[in-house]
C-alpha cells in the first residue's frame, strides 16, 4: 500500500464531490418519460423515480430505469475504488477507497434528490442508494453480489406483502448499510477512533439520512395510516399502482 497525503490532494476530493453530484443530477426517469412524449413530473405521483415510471409505463420500463439509476449510484464509487484501492491515508491503515467510494456515492445520491438542473426537486434516491451499496459491497467480497441480490428480492417481497413501497425500499437500504458497517467495523476494529474511520461511518449514516429524509412525507402518511399502497401483482400485470418512491 502507498501512503496518500490528504493535505496535498484535498482538491481532488472536492472535484470528486462536484462531479459525482452533477452525475446524480441526471435523471433517467425524466429522459425515459420524455422519450414517450410525457413529463414524469406531471403524471402519476409526480415523482421522477422508478415506482412512478413503473406505474405509468410498465414494469419493464420501470426496471430499466431502476438499473440505470443503480449504475449511476454505483459506477462512480467503483471507479474511485479502482483508483484508490492501493492507497492508505498517510499515517494510518485506512484504505483510501473505503472512504472515496462512499464519498462519491453519497454525492451522487444528493444530486439525485436535490438536482440543480431540476430546481432541487428530484427523486428519492432509493435505486441509486441500492446500486451504490451493491457495487461497494461487491468490491469487498464477490459473494456480496449474491447477498445483495437476496436483499433485493427481500425488498420486493416486503413490498409485495405490505404493499408499502417506501417501507420496503428504506428497509433494504438500511439492511445493506448495516452489512457494510459490520464489514468496516471488523476491518478497523482496532482503530475505530481514527478520524478517517469515523468519517466512513458518518458517510454511511448520511446515506441513510438522505434517503429517509427524502421519504419523510411518506413516513408521516405511513404512521398516520394514510399511505397509499403499491400492489406488486398489479405492476406485474401491467396495471397501475398508487404509491410513490
Amino acid at each position: 500500500m502507498k501512503a496518500l497525503s490528504f493535505s496535498q490532494l484535498w482538491y481532488w476530493f472536492l472535484l470528486m464531490v462536484a462531479v459525482c453530484y452533477l452525475i446524480g443530477c441526471f435523471n433517467f426517469a425524466v429522459v425515459l418519460a420524455k422519450a414517450r412524449h410525457k413529463d414524469v413530473r406531471k403524471i402519476g405521483s409526480g415523482n421522477p423515480g422508478t415506482m412512478n415510471i413503473s406505474r405509468e409505463f410498465g414494469l419493464g420500463v420501470g426496471f430499466f430505469n431502476f438499473v440505470l439509476d443503480a449504475i449511476k449510484g454505483g459506477l462512480p464509487a467503483v471507479i474511485s475504488y479502482v483508483i484508490f484501492r492501493g492507497y492508505t491515508f498517510a499515517g494510518t491503515t485506512v484504505v483510501v477507497s473505503d472512504f472515496t467510494r462512499y464519498l462519491c456515492g453519497v454525492s451522487v445520491v444528493a444530486g439525485h434528490i436535490w438536482p440543480v438542473t431540476m430546481g432541487f426537486h428530484g427523486g428519492k434516491g432509493i435505486a441509486s442508494s441500492l446500486g451504490l451499496l451493491w457495487f461497494c459491497l461487491s468490491c469487498d467480497n464477490q459473494w456480496n453480489i449474491l447477498f445483495a441480490l437476496l436483499a433485493l428480492f427481500g425488498i420486493v417481497g416486503m413490498i409485495g406483502i405490505t404493499e408499502y413501497g417506501s417501507l420496503g425500499s428504506l428497509t433494504g437500504v438500511t439492511a445493506l448499510t448495516v452489512w457494510q458497517g459490520i464489514i468496516f467495523y471488523t476491518r478497523y476494529a482496532g482503530t475505530l477512533q481514527n478520524g478517517w474511520v469515523i468519517a466512513i461511518f458518518m458517510l454511511l449514516f448520511l446515506l441513510n439520512f438522505l434517503t429517509w429524509f427524502a421519504h419523510r412525507k411518506n413516513l408521516v402518511k405511513l404512521f398516520a395510516g394514510e399511505e397509499h399502497r403499491t400492489s406488486v401483482k398489479k405492476l406485474f400485470k401491467g396495471k397501475r399502482g398508487t404509491q410513490n418512491m
